[in-house]
């Protein structure tokens, strides 16, 4: 078992979970009143999508439906584009945590 639990070479908490993806779920990280992304409107517009009910979420792309703001290769090399104006969903993750290896397990990345 792994104890490296480097986010620069992972990503993993950054994607839609396969379960989530097969129920059709798409609004992984809500963006939430309190955060300061929604008090950038031009950062809110381009990493954010409101859903039918107005509520925002960052969005999601690609097979993996990895969040937007997420560059780089999966498992390799990543780094968040809005780390400082994250919302506080993506804070509540920390390395090593069970939620950061279920992510992990979820992509089939060693734990």
């Amino acid at each position: 078992m792994s104890t490296d639990f480097d986010c620069r070479s992972c990503g993993a908490c950054c994607c839609n979970p396969k379960a989530n993806q097969a129920a059709g779920y798409r609004d992984y990280v809500e963006v939430r009143k309190r955060d300061n992304l929604v008090h950038s409107p031009l950062l809110l517009g381009r990493y954010a999508v409101a859903n039918p009910q107005g509520a925002w979420h960052l969005q999601l792309v690609g097979d993996e439906q990895r969040c937007v703001a997420l560059k780089g290769r999966l498992r390799r090399n990543v780094r968040c584009e809005i780390y400082d104006n994250r919302p506080s969903s993506c804070r509540q993750v920390q390395a090593g945590t069970e939620a950061c290896r279920r992510a992990r397990a979820d992509l089939g990345m060693d734990s």
